[in-house]
């Protein structure tokens, strides 16, 4: 029946996800030439409510929960799990008083309208996969600006997107970098719940009645803990809340 309905549903979905993309691509480039980052911020906040509740009209919900009263004042590392596309314009939307930023493929900076301007002008960091020494360079320019600006970042360690909602193991090495540059960084874990469902046919046609579920868990302070513990304590808080098997420390 999720499928019937997506065929049907489907197209609507796109037309205005797609229209919200197009609309905001310009009102972007204006807000920040004209009156600087903190309007263009509004813009890309706004944009992500559009695009976070477009899905209703998959009739998929939509569950933020936060029971926790994290700082402004203090940069915040989120490490979530990855399962599609659309976890992103939600966590944009629902951490927008925190300054979510991302990391994210070089490749994504060109060509996406609205997605494409808010990377090069946003201030996250921007990495070619392909090169190890570049990726490492904008993950510590984005510390510094984290550390400036108390800004957030929202980063996925599982280095790619889990399609069947199964964790994959979480890499620390991102983790490890930002807290290099910025140490007193607070580390947020966040699950996300049923997103890889409404790509679960493919691009088309896109699940519907899911129910679409973001949930920050209790922040770790970094501490003298090492990156690798601090990760595998994030991944397992998160498959606790999955419900799926505890991961065990590496071995040597």
């Amino acid at each position: 029946m999720s499928k019937l309905f997506g065929y049907i549903l489907s197209p609507i979905f796109y037309i205005l996800f797609g229209l919200s993309l197009c609309v905001f691509h310009p009102i972007q480039w204006l807000c920040y030439k004209l009156f600087g980052y903190k309007a263009h911020k509004v813009s890309v906040d706004i944009l992500n409510f559009f695009l976070t509740y477009c899905q209703l009209f998959l009739f998929n919900s939509i569950s933020f929960q936060n029971e926790y009263d994290l700082p402004t004042d203090r940069p915040i590392i989120f490490a979530a799990n990855h399962q599609s596309m659309y976890d992103i314009p939600s966590l944009i939307w629902f951490l927008r008083r925190y300054s979510a930023k991302f990391i994210s493929k070089i490749e994504l900076t060109k060509g996406i309208p609205s997605i494409s301007i808010n990377l090069r002008l946003g201030g996250g960091a921007n990495i070619n996969r392909k090169d190890n020494k570049q990726a490492i360079s904008e993950i510590i320019k984005l510390g510094r600006r984290m550390k400036e600006h108390n800004w957030s970042t929202v980063i996925f360690p599982e280095g790619t997107r889990a399609k069947d909602g199964k964790l994959k193991t979480f890499q620390f090495g991102g983790i490890a970098t930002l807290l290099k540059v910025v140490p007193n960084a607070l580390i947020v874990p966040v699950a996300i719940e049923n997103s890889w469902k409404i790509v679960r046919f493919g691009m088309f046609p896109l699940a519907t009645g899911n129910a679409l579920k973001w949930t920050v868990l209790k922040p770790i302070e970094p501490g003298v803990k090492p990156a690798n513990e601090i990760t595998l304590e994030i991944e397992n808080e998160i498959r606790k809340v999955l419900d799926q098997p505890m991961a065990q420390p590496a071995t040597l």
